[in-house]
């Protein structure tokens, strides 16, 4: 019988992509096969078993991905939060620090209401700064951030510790060193 696969097993790097050096770790292989899919949401789920959540926040755009079937599951509302100038209607924004620059997210104004319990959700975890934007967009409408899940954590990059340093709770099914 052959080992059981884990959700690492689905995930294909592909090396110096998008420029020399880096080691993509390529989810879009885990999100084709249907038993690798199934298993990511489902561990992405477990911690958050019985804990009341109201929405489910994903961040552009892979987060769509896994935010759109966890909240199917949780059967509550799902948020995108997105790169600037990609949603209708009156937005908050959020500007955050890339390794080379700056960029900016936004959530609609009214997607959130106050006290609401928001699991945030992305594949990657690297630096963490997108993710931590995400929360002070959600905490800026009174969001209450039940947890923040990854597919994928990049330790050498400090996401993780960064946002545990903001009090949040974070889960991640695997970890890659390197970049």
């Amino acid at each position: 019988m052959p080992p059981l696969k884990t959700v690492q097993d689905y995930i294909r790097t592909i090396v110096d992509f998008p420029h020399e050096g880096i080691l993509f770790r390529d989810v879009t292989t885990l999100f084709a096969d249907p038993r690798g899919f199934r298993m990511a949401i489902d561990q992405m789920l477990h911690p958050y078993a019985g804990q009341p959540i109201d929405k489910v926040a994903g961040l552009e755009a892979r987060g769509f991905i896994l935010g759109g079937a966890i909240a199917h599951q949780l059967s509550v509302g799902f948020v995108p939060i997105r790169k600037k100038g990609k949603l209708p209607g009156a937005v908050i924004s959020e500007e955050y620090q890339l390794e080379y620059g700056e960029a900016v997210v936004e959530i609609h104004d009214d997607a959130i209401q106050p006290g609401e319990r928001v699991l945030l959700v992305d594949d990657l975890l690297a630096t963490g700064g997108t993710a931590a934007a995400g929360i002070r967009l959600l905490e800026r409408l009174g969001g209450n951030i039940t947890g923040c899940a990854f597919v994928v954590d990049l330790p050498d990059l400090g996401g993780h510790k960064r946002l545990t340093d903001m009090g949040m709770d974070v889960h991640t099914l695997c970890a890659f060193d390197g970049l």
